[in-house]
């Protein structure tokens, strides 16, 4: 994202950060080679966002992100969350991204949490 986005819009965790904040972090790999990761957070009681997803270029298109969305739904539902929400970028590098997420229920929504309203931030959210 920061390479598409002011520094302002960009809302990536500090890596050093990620442990202290209770994050759930869960990696896919093939013969032991990390094709996808993908994370959440609690950010209310019930409520979860969805921190951080990527699939390494090499992995596109076979499956990958949807198998890292899948899991991380099912955990965040496991552990309590029955709403799932999340901020990704406006421009056309993540309209896969959007489209994976809208392919799954999520919908735009206006700003939560802490975030307000930004050009260069999509906001969405589903029940899990």
């Amino acid at each position: 994202m920061r390479a598409t986005s002011p520094e302002e819009s960009c809302h990536v965790m500090a890596p050093d950060t990620v442990a202290d904040a209770g994050v759930v972090m869960l990696g896919l790999r093939k013969a032991g080679v990390l094709l996808a990761i993908g994370a959440f957070k609690t950010i209310a009681p019930g409520h979860g966002e969805l921190k951080s997803m990527h699939t390494a270029a090499e992995a596109r298109g076979q499956g990958a992100a949807r198998k890292i969305l899948d899991a991380l739904l099912a955990r965040a539902k496991q552990d309590g969350l029955s709403r799932m929400s999340l901020e990704t970028g406006t421009a056309p590098e993540f309209t896969a991204a959007r489209a994976l997420y809208a392919t799954y229920g999520f919908e735009n929504c206006a700003p939560f949490g802490d975030y307000a309203l930004d050009p260069h931030s999509t906001f969405m959210t589903r029940l899990i």
